[in-house]
């Protein structure tokens, strides 16, 4: 299982697109935390969410252990058949998003020029970054 980590940088909710079903989360560069990159993740096929505006201490996005998810689908009426596509946000809070497998994308925010998002089109852009997916 690969997991998302990013700890110690500020991530916030950048858009949902409920019309796609498509959530946004980003982090921009900062002097506050010593990055240099922007980051942004995304999940499609959202079905449900508990989210927080703003991640202060970073993310770690994760598949739900057996006993988080028993108590989501107690809590909330999620499926059985939702248990691999719930995903935790925080290593100890209680975000949640129940959708397909999120993406991440990395770049150094200097060599995005006037690029808003690492979503934009074209894909893959004209300069390095990383990119990939949490099974």
């Amino acid at each position: 299982m690969t997991d998302f980590i990013r700890e110690g940088r500020l991530f916030r909710v950048t858009a949902f697109l409920p019309s796609h079903r498509l959530l946004f989360l980003a982090s921009q560069a900062t002097l506050v935390d010593g990055t240099t990159t922007r980051v942004e993740v995304s999940i499609g096929h959202v079905e449900l969410m508990f989210l927080k505006p703003l991640y202060r201490n970073g993310l770690q996005i994760r598949r739900a252990t057996a006993a988080e998810f028993a108590v989501l689908s107690e809590r909330h009426g999620i499926p059985e058949a939702s248990a691999d596509y719930t995903w935790m946000l925080e290593r100890d809070g209680d975000s949640f998003v129940v959708g397909a497998n999120p993406n991440w994308r990395e770049a150094e925010y200097e060599l995005m020029g006037e690029r808003q998002s690492l979503y934009d089109e074209p894909w893959p852009p004209d300069f390095p970054v990383e990119s990939g997916h949490v099974d």
